[in-house]
């Protein structure tokens, strides 16, 4: 067990709890210097469950005997910084939830062809970028029988802190990638579901869907939705039946929705 007791700010080791931004800490210049956040007993025992390297832990001193004695002792040797809660607060910004931090090593990122082998069904994040949206999404995904996630480039890091506390570590149960053009999806059998309300668009339940041994089910933001060409290059274009005149969900209200029903 290697404590560290913290006296200043701006003590050597803990900046990626502290100065380093995301984009900081996912190095892409260095990638085998790249990290990510995990945040909370709970989540960071499922990633150590999943296989995810730890470097270093941020740790409130009461915490070191209590909530996350189990974890300290399956991490080996590496540095366990600790000090009082008003002192990791300043240090951090905010209130650590259930007073733990740990900086992994963020792996390199799957083959897309890993992550569409055997599967069924996934779902394509495209351009959402509000980190809570990403968390949800890959909770339901695990939650409900999604087989992977795929991103556009232009979607936010499923590694990002938030996210990946709100997914309360489903991001390390899933298999994602990066997407790069949704020509790959059909080249490896599936065919694309755009999530859209258009004239053409079908409901939910429409038995064709069922019938399509892979789908890829393709979520767009609340704003703007999914582009027009990603709509018109679909093979499905699918709205969920809604009532009251309310005519959208949340999109990771409505990827619970559309995982629900698309996997049955």
């Amino acid at each position: 067990m290697n404590i560290i007791e913290l006296q200043s700010l701006d003590e050597s080791g803990v900046e990626v709890f502290s100065r380093l931004t995301e984009t900081q800490l996912r190095n892409v210049l260095h990638p085998e210097n790249s990290v990510f956040i995990a945040e909370s007993p709970k989540v960071i025992r499922v990633a150590l469950d999943a296989g995810y390297e730890p470097v270093s832990l941020l740790c409130e001193r009461r915490h070191i005997t209590g909530d996350a004695a189990d974890i300290i002792s399956r991490c080996g040797d590496v540095p366990v910084y600790t000090g009082d809660r008003q002192l990791l607060a300043a240090l951090t910004g905010y209130t650590l939830t259930r007073g733990v931090l740990c900086a992994m090593q963020r792996p390199q990122p799957r083959r897309l062809t890993e992550v569409c082998a055997g599967a069924r069904r996934l779902v394509v994040i495209d351009g959402v970028v509000d980190t809570t949206n990403i968390g949800a999404i890959f909770r339901s995904a695990a939650a409900l029988g999604i087989d992977g996630v795929l991103l556009t480039r232009n979607a936010c890091d499923p590694f990002n802190r938030r996210a990946v506390r709100v997914s309360m570590g489903s991001v390390f149960l899933v298999p994602w990638t990066w997407l790069d053009a949704y020509d790959d999806l059909h080249q490896l059998g599936f065919k694309t579901v755009a999530m859209a309300l258009t004239d053409q668009s079908i409901p939910l339940d429409d038995p064709a869907l069922k019938r399509e041994p892979r789908l890829a089910i393709i979520m767009g933001t609340e704003g703007d939705g999914l582009p027009q060409n990603t709509i018109t290059r679909a093979d499905f274009t699918v709205r969920i039946p809604m009532s009251h005149q309310v005519d959208s969900l949340n999109v990771a209200a409505a990827a619970a929705v559309a995982f629900w029903e698309l996997t049955k």
